[in-house]
């Protein structure tokens, strides 16, 4: 096992404006669970590719502990790939197929087999050793590939958006047996997907990029309560944050009817840049709604367009008039929903759960609740802020 290590690492395609992966500084700690997150051309599996030797580096290095790996070829750097299509030989069994690169590098055969039964027992395959794949279902053919992967015993896995081919369910399922196998055998992993969700309940920690551009690096809840940037408060979380382009008051924000203030702090640095609006950032978690008695409490009017009833939660889906502009708002209720689709509804936010972004750079401002982020990369001033 070891430690991954990006320096500077970046990688150009011919024929595009920018480079498919920019500058990418990332330590990765020994044993550790990393996972690459963000949406679809931001270079999260191209970052990966980079590492299994599958695509060059134009500049920068990266390593695996100590060894600088950056033009090795990929069979001499002591990693196992695990990809978004299986990748097993159809003709050969499930024994066959875990076995393989063994039989390939000439381990002997008592040695080959005694580790396909080891992976057989961590993967619960042993009812399948004899079948071939198209036998077996999408489940267990994911969890065969990665059988492949744990009897070369590398330094370091990689996963290419593994669970993309599944069902929902077998997707929650096999993301569970993952991340528990990964803790058991205490492998460097870095594992690439688009899924926010998948990413929140199995990494150790979050490396989020857009464009190529590493945007913040740290544990789920780190990112989730501290976002560094609006691309980062608007991508994290499901469903996504509510960020809304607001003129400053004296004291804070108004969110028509409703007052929102904002600490000194906040206030303070927004007027270091001399700016005349803020990204006032919301999740639908952090959202009440007021009830009859409460009708001259100050509150933002919303009109409900769709509800998402889950049973345990409800997501109203409505439009609030915001400078006289119709702006989609996103409530969270605990339990079962009793509006229905065109129901006016009034809620407040507690000002203490607020996020609060510069309208110019995107930036989370200092003084919010809670630290500031650990990581943001200097070339993330440029993400702009979301417009209400």
């Amino acid at each position: 096992m070891a430690s991954v290590t990006f320096e500077k690492a970046t990688r150009r395609f011919a024929g595009m404006d920018r480079p498919a992966v920019c500058d990418l500084d990332l330590d990765i700690a020994d044993g550790e669970f990393m996972v690459l997150v963000g949406p679809s051309g931001c270079g999260k599996s191209t970052s990966l590719r980079m590492l299994a030797g599958l695509e060059d580096v134009d500049s920068g290095r990266i390593r695996i502990g100590d060894r600088d790996i950056t033009h090795l070829p990929p069979k001499d750097r002591d990693i196992a790939m695990v990809f978004q299509n299986y990748a097993l030989y159809p003709h050969m069994t499930t024994a066959d197929n875990m076995g393989f690169a063994l039989k390939i590098a000439h381990v002997p055969k008592p040695r080959v087999q005694q580790r396909v039964q080891e992976a057989a027992a961590l993967l619960d395959l042993h009812d399948y050793l004899d079948r071939k794949p198209k036998s077996l279902s999408g489940g267990q053919r994911q969890r065969v590939a990665m059988g492949r992967a744990l009897v070369r015993e590398p330094q370091v896995f990689l996963m290419d958006e593994p669970l993309s081919n599944l069902d929902a369910k077998l997707r929650v399922q096999t993301r569970t047996q993952i991340a528990v196998l990964q803790r058991r055998l205490g492998t460097t992993t870095v594992y690439v997907t688009h899924d926010q969700v998948e990413a929140m309940t199995m990494g150790d920690r979050l490396a989020v990029l857009k464009d190529g551009v590493l945007q913040q690096v740290g544990t789920p809840k780190e990112v989730f309560e501290q976002p560094a940037n609006t691309f980062v408060g608007g991508f994290i979380g499901s469903p996504a944050m509510n960020l809304f382009r607001l003129p400053l008051t004296s004291d804070g924000v108004r969110l028509d009817g409703l007052s929102v203030p904002l600490s000194h702090d906040v206030l303070r640095s927004a007027a270091a840049e001399g700016a005349r609006e803020i990204t006032l950032g919301v999740r639908p978690e952090q959202f009440r709604i007021l009830s009859p008695e409460d009708e001259k409490a100050p509150a933002l009017d919303l009109v409900v367009d769709a509800v998402e009833d889950t049973g345990a939660v409800a997501y109203l889906h409505a439009t609030a008039r915001l400078g006289g502009v119709g702006t989609p708002v996103v409530v969270r209720l605990p339990g079962r929903a009793t509006q229905g689709k065109g129901a006016r509804v009034r809620v407040a936010v507690r000002p203490d759960a607020v996020h609060t972004f510069s309208a110019a750079t995107g930036l989370r401002f200092n003084g919010d609740p809670g630290s500031v982020p650990t990581e943001v990369s200097a070339a993330d001033t440029a993400v702009p802020a979301k417009s209400a």
